[in-house]
């Protein structure tokens, strides 16, 4: 019984955002809430030295942006909510699809101001692909911004979501006085004062009582109540079920920052959101209440700790009890490996644990064994599938810079792209190496890595390439094939699977190939 209620306590999701819209901050919030930390470091001012609890890497502290997708957890109401914060900064999409194949639930964190941006719509859209629950949060209400009414049009028309608002801003920026909230039916004053931990609420079930005017002042009271007759006649009622299938999406009103609305959305998202989901394999769908353990690898980190070579791999566990010190068998290489000491994440530290249940994220140490997508099992023989590599959009040649240290150099790469940073390909005609990236400052990141972690210097030279295509032949030996490889030789690679790539150089020089050799396959993604 004891193990069905762990599993009926755990909510998993993920928060995504364009870059900027507040995402990191919101994380520490949450974590305040469940008492994870004391104080919450200011991702903006540099003056304070304790960067964002979730950003440990030092090019992110530099920047302040977020690069490595981090895991934290904490307890809240009797609730264990593990969230994973995934990078917001375009150059890191990969990262963050990979991630949300590891989520329960997501929450899409948007700036009032500057409404639905470009980030957050390639994201909404792969996690409306998969019928992902989504709760939206309207961040940064303390600054002017759009009128909310415009904001939910923009939302539902630009995203393609079904809103329903949960909470509603009295007034914004300047005469920005507080939220009613509409699922608890009380008002929350903002007092401006962001060393105040939580707010006072004020219940107030009866809109149409003298209480409110005396609480907010008679214009105010009288706008708020136009507005939320406006919102009970357009927007559907909340559904539970509605919501946990991926197409009604509530909305909550708030600012990260200053502490306010948070609660709320962290009161109302563990009442309603989804408990860990079943998840198929390329057997069979694999429900969390089964027995036997499984669980897949959705993100590698290589060097954690600078002074010791390490590198974690994240396993999201699906089903059963991960143990410590119990044999379990990864499924790519077909044995079985025991691991001593399997961390979780609190907050600020790394904890070993004896046992981990669905939902939960655990990281174990590895010296080489783990690929991005691997599935480690009790014993049966099953991958789960779903993540996959993408085709790069950035190409360049890398070459080493100190050829003392070409070692370091090889082994550093070799390291970094099982991390899934970025992809190499090796040209078939001289063996040279090229990385294929899917935003740009992927390369500075490896450059800085590779320097600082592997003391290996490398530079770049660019390389005209449109797309980079996955090769399938039905048939190896056929002329059509062998005439492909004759007349393409300088164009062809193969990635770190061995599989073969064809660089194309332009969309046109794509097509004409497609079109001259019709029984070869080009695909995008390397998953087929």
């Amino acid at each position: 019984m004891k193990f069905i209620d762990e599993i009926g306590r755990r909510r998993t999701f993920g928060i995504i955002s364009h870059p900027d819209a507040g995402k990191t901050t919101l994380t520490e919030k949450l974590l305040l809430f469940g008492g994870a930390i004391q104080e919450a470091g200011a991702v903006k001012s540099n003056k304070i030295k304790k960067g964002a609890t979730s950003d440990f890497m030092e090019i992110e502290r530099q920047r302040g942006i977020s690069v490595a997708t981090s895991v934290l957890a904490f307890e809240y109401k009797g609730i264990k909510i593990n969230i994973l914060d995934t990078p917001g900064h375009k150059d890191f999409a990969e990262d963050t699809f990979r991630t949300l194949t590891a989520v329960d639930s997501v929450i899409v964190v948007i700036d009032v101001a500057k409404g639905v941006e470009e980030q957050t719509e390639k994201l909404v859209s792969v996690c409306r692909m998969r019928n992902i629950p989504m709760i939206v949060f309207i961040n940064k209400l303390d600054r002017e911004g759009k009128d909310a009414f415009e904001l939910l049009d923009e939302i539902e028309q630009k995203l393609g979501l079904t809103v329903t608002p949960l909470s509603f801003p009295i007034g914004m920026g300047y005469d920005f006085k507080g939220i009613y909230n509409i699922w608890e039916k009380n008002i929350n004053l903002f007092s401006g004062d962001n060393r105040k931990n939580i707010e006072e609420t004020i219940e107030i079930s009866d809109l149409s009582t003298q209480d409110l005017n005396n609480v907010i002042g008679d214009t105010a009271a009288d706008t708020l109540r136009e507005e939320l007759e406006l919102v009970d006649g357009i927007y559907p009622k909340f559904k539970q079920e509605e919501y946990q299938s991926g197409n009604l999406q509530p909305v909550f009103f708030g600012s990260a920052l200053n502490n306010f609305g948070v609660r709320e959305l962290l009161d109302c998202f563990i009442s309603i959101a989804p408990t860990p989901r079943p998840k198929e394999s390329d057997t069979r769908l694999v429900h969390p209440e089964e027995e036997d353990f499984t669980g897949f690898v959705f993100k590698i980190h290589a060097n954690m700790d600078p002074k010791h070579r390490d590198r974690l791999a994240f396993i999201k566990i699906v089903s059963g009890t991960f143990e410590r010190n119990v044999p379990y068998l990864h499924t790519r290489h077909n044995k079985k490996l025991k691991f001593s000491s399997p961390n979780a994440f609190f907050a600020e530290k790394k904890e070993i644990v004896d046992i981990s249940y669905p939902g939960d994220i655990v990281g174990l140490h590895d010296t080489g064994n783990f690929k991005i997508g691997d599935t480690l099992t009790k014993g049966e023989l099953l991958n789960y599938k779903g993540i996959p590599s993408f085709s790069p959009e950035h190409f360049r040649y890398i070459n080493n810079a100190d050829p003392m240290k070409s070692k370091q150099l090889a082994k550093g790469i070799d390291q970094l792209m099982d991390e899934g940073v970025a992809q190499l390909f090796t040209l078939e005609l001289n063996g040279r190496k090229v990385i294929g990236t899917v935003g740009a400052l992927q390369y500075e990141v490896i450059q800085y890595r590779l320097e600082h972690e592997y003391g290996a210097k490398c530079t770049y030279e660019n390389l005209n390439v449109h797309k980079a295509c996955w090769v399938e032949a039905k048939n190896h030996d056929n002329d059509e094939f062998k005439d492909f490889k004759r007349v393409k030789n300088k164009f062809l690679a193969k990635d770190k699977q061995g599989q073969l790539v064809f660089f194309a150089d332009s969309s046109f020089s794509l097509q004409m190939t497609q079109q001259k050799y019709p029984s070869i396959q080009f695909h995008f993604t390397s998953e087929f």
